[in-house]
């Protein structure tokens, strides 16, 4: 006795097809699983048995062997559990073969026969679109994440039974149909967070508004209590909102990690990820022992990655950084596989000046030697101190600001702005990939970020005396582009260069230099 039934499987975030094969032989009882099986996978064996038996069904006393195929893929997690029970109730005549043709099955059996959310629903809806399936079979949690994809029915269902019968045409299922328009505009989260609650820090705003507008990644250095993380974590709220497109990509990697709340159907808020200090490299760009899972930058995907204490974290994590921080994706690399996974992030740190955190406090005396302030400030390399666009002192906070009651520099004005410069990138980067300042490769920095005679002369000075490097002289042309464009100015003008010169202060030459 021989069936077929058809599931998937994520690899990065995209999906792949896998053919569940069940054999069942005339034999001493026994069931096999083969096809390269991760633990997981393996011990589908004893749910399945479980749930067909407490789901009231005679489970053959038979040997049974089924094949995942293609077999020289590893296969894993538990979404198996569902197509294999399907497949085995499939050969012994329980359910018609010719039911499940054209349906891809996935589902992780609970051992009374319910159905637990699986991960990568997204993806694989995708997949089963594009592969010409006319249905999806899946728990009925993922059905509202799955339904985004038009075009292929979506059957939720709450346990095996329930599948046996709508295979044997003994109970309908209506297919989960959601608005995706609908619920991307409904569930535009607001912010509890506000621009107004930091008091004082204009500078710092000032700065914070120009990285969101060209999507710049940012370091803050200040003492502490000055309110670096209060900023930071408030940055979502001035970023512009999240298109349908970035949603949707956004959503397959949140799937893909399982991330994603019970019935959540989209992201519809930017993602802002903040890992500790004492984060791995893998945690931080992906990887793992045996299933290779997004890290904190693709989490953190068209969102924001908050690295407070930026010395505290181990400098070869911090390293890894550098080459996403320029390709806008991480490809992960092990031996029997290559995944890539997307990394377009907004990067923001904060750090103190020194170990105490004093150093350039005019109302705390700094008990660090220049040794020690050395030392600590090095933690950060040169290479990737390059790569973060701005860099704003963050001063202590005077008393006068303090007790200052203002409603200026709200989240909702500063956001404003943010979007209309956005809109003008938009319009510049139309016929390309790009779609922020900060993506702009040489070829656009030459067309876009032309110079007149008096910004040319200010740019040189400030290279030859502060020893910025050929990496740094570009940011500078991305972070002027992007002044010019919340001044809704076409040319870049001297102040505009000047500004932006101003947030390289932190720049490695000049900040040893000054200890």
């Amino acid at each position: 006795m021989y069936s077929r039934v058809q599931s998937s499987s994520v690899l990065g975030i995209n999906a792949f097809l896998v053919d569940i094969e069940v054999h069942i032989d005339n034999a001493l009882p026994n069931f096999i699983i083969v096809g390269l099986p991760d633990s997981a996978v393996k011990e589908s064996r004893e749910r399945v048995v479980a749930a067909v038996k407490n789901s009231g069904i005679p489970f053959p006393a038979k040997k049974i062997t089924v094949n995942l195929a293609p077999a020289d893929v590893r296969k894993e997690g538990s979404a198996f559990d569902l197509p294999i029970a399907i497949g085995i109730l499939s050969a012994v005549g329980f359910v018609p073969q010719e039911a499940t043709e054209g349906i891809l099955f996935l589902g992780e059996l609970s051992l009374e026969g319910s159905l637990r959310p699986i991960h990568g629903a997204l993806p694989i809806s995708f997949e089963a679109k594009a592969l010409g399936f006319r249905a999806v079979a899946l728990p009925e949690m993922n059905a509202n994440e799955a339904a985004l994809v038009e075009g292929i029915e979506i059957i939720p269902l709450h346990s095996l039974l329930q599948a046996v019968n709508y295979l044997n045409n003994q109970e309908e299922i209506a297919p989960r149909i959601v608005d995706k328009q609908k619920i991307f505009e409904e569930s535009q989260k607001n912010y509890f967070l506000d621009f107004a609650d930091v008091k004082g820090q204009q500078n710092v705003k000032r700065a914070l508004e120009v990285a969101a507008a060209g999507g710049h990644n940012i370091l803050m250095i200040g003492p502490p209590g000055s309110g670096k993380t209060m900023l930071a974590k408030r940055i979502p709220t001035i970023l512009p909102p999240l298109t349908l497109e970035e949603a949707l990509e956004t959503t397959k990697i949140h799937s893909v990690a399982g991330l994603l709340q019970n019935n959540e159907a989209l992201v519809t808020v930017r993602p802002f990820r903040a890992p500790h200090h004492t984060i791995s490299d893998a945690a931080l760009v992906g990887g793992g022992m045996n299933k290779i899972k997004p890290g904190e930058i693709s989490l953190a995907h068209h969102g924001v990655l908050f690295l407070d204490e930026l010395p505290e974290f181990a400098r070869n994590v911090l390293e890894v950084l550098r080459q996403p921080l320029e390709d806008k994706k991480v490809c992960i690399s092990r031996t029997k596989m290559t995944i890539e996974y997307p990394a377009n992030f907004m990067l923001v740190c904060s750090m103190n000046p020194c170990p105490c955190g004093n150093f350039g406090n005019p109302y705390k005396e700094c008990t660090c030697n220049p040794g020690m302030i050395q030392k600590y400030q090095s933690k950060i390399s040169g290479p990737l101190l390059d790569r973060i666009d701005i860099h704003i002192e963050v001063p202590a906070v005077k008393y006068s600001e303090l007790t200052q009651v203002s409603d200026s520099g709200r989240s909702e004005e500063i956001r404003s702005r943010v979007v209309r410069a956005r809109k003008i990138q938009a319009e510049r980067f139309s016929n390309s990939k790009i779609y922020k300042n900060a993506d702009m490769g040489p070829k656009e920095i030459r067309k876009y970020c032309k110079l007149d005679e008096k910004s040319q002369d200010i740019l040189r000075v400030a290279i030859e005396r502060l020893g910025f490097s050929a990496r740094a002289y570009d940011r500078i042309l991305k972070i002027s582009r992007t002044i010019a464009d919340l001044d809704n100015s076409e040319d870049i003008r001297p102040n505009h260069i000047s500004e932006a010169i101003q947030y390289r202060s932190l720049d490695r030459n000049y900040w040893i230099s000054s200890i």
